[in-house]
């Protein structure tokens, strides 16, 4: 799916984000949108989830990894539509956490 996977040799294509781009979208999520990542997880993976984190992004959707008592397990969640351009990257992560929101029952926070 990502770079991960690319530079592995798993997969046979170019991923659409650089890995400067993806670690900086994973380090802002994973220090400023905790509860965000975890929302998500808990809404297409379990509601079960515990701990979040996001760990991989590419043109078609994010990858989380949630944690269920002392199980990892591994949810990916499409964007609404296929990206190419950073700035659509928030556009979709937004998207997943107000759909989260919806989901769940939670009300979304306002986003600037």
């Amino acid at each position: 799916m990502g770079w991960g996977q690319y530079l592995s040799g798993t997969v046979d294509f170019v991923p659409t984000f650089s890995p400067d781009v993806v670690a900086a979208v994973l380090h802002h999520m994973n220090d400023d949108h905790v509860n965000d990542s975890l929302l998500i997880a808990r809404a297409f993976g379990s509601l079960d989830a515990e701990t979040a984190s996001m760990t991989d992004l590419d043109g078609d959707g994010g990858t989380f990894v949630y944690t269920v008592g002392p199980e990892q397990h591994t949810v990916t969640v499409p964007w609404t539509a296929p990206i190419s351009q950073r700035p659509e990257i928030r556009r979709e992560v937004v998207v997943l956490y107000e759909k989260a929101c919806a989901a769940l029952g939670v009300e979304p926070r306002p986003h600037a």
